[in-house]
């Protein structure tokens, strides 16, 4: 499949050149991922927006937290198969299946989560997950009772709740502009 030279149906161009700080990340994604995330070349048109999607992203994904960085992934994919968001789900996909070391369960969530191989605390975080995404004016203190009785503290809750608002807004944003997934993350993991 021939892969188009913009990460999205939009012909917007990076900003050129780009900023010192924005190269450097650029590089040093291409230096610790093997490529830039395509995510990031579609922002890159406006480098104001480019770092406020970096930095949310950074925090909620890679920062403290009593979720791990695949709990974080995980739920990442789970609310992008529901909103059939394909980069968010090949992106995501891939690196579930980098950091569980389990080639199957990153399709397993995309496909229908409640057939992977999860614990109480998983379940009831994509389930949290599932629900938000699909009516959050529908969640009570009943769904975070569960999150509580799986042992999730107060923060993991916030952090539940925060990855899944980001990826419903970013897989809107994907879906929106056709943007697509790097040909990379395909085989990664495999």
């Amino acid at each position: 499949m021939t892969q188009p030279e913009l990460p999205t149906a939009l012909d917007l161009p990076a900003a050129a050149p780009l900023p010192e700080d924005l190269a450097a990340y650029f590089a040093k994604c291409d230096q610790k991922l093997g490529l830039v995330p395509w995510v990031l070349r579609a922002y890159a048109h406006t480098p104001a927006k480019l770092r406020a999607f970096m930095e949310m992203y950074n925090d909620l994904m890679l920062g403290e937290s009593g979720l791990s960085k695949l709990e974080r992934e995980m739920i990442a994919v789970v609310v992008s198969a529901r909103n059939r968001c394909f980069y968010c789900l090949v992106a995501h996909g891939a690196a579930v299946r980098q950091l569980s070391g389990d080639p199957a369960l990153g399709e397993a969530l995309a496909f229908n989560w409640r057939m992977a191989a999860l614990d109480a605390r998983q379940r009831a975080m994509l389930g949290f997950a599932e629900k938000m995404t699909e009516a959050s004016s529908r969640v009570e203190e009943a769904d975070r009772a569960a999150l509580r009785e799986a042992g999730l503290s107060e923060r993991d809750i916030w952090d539940v709740a925060s990855v899944a608002a980001f990826f419903n807004m970013t897989n809107r944003m994907a879906s929106a502009v056709a943007m697509r997934p790097n040909p990379e993350y395909h085989a990664m993991a495999r």
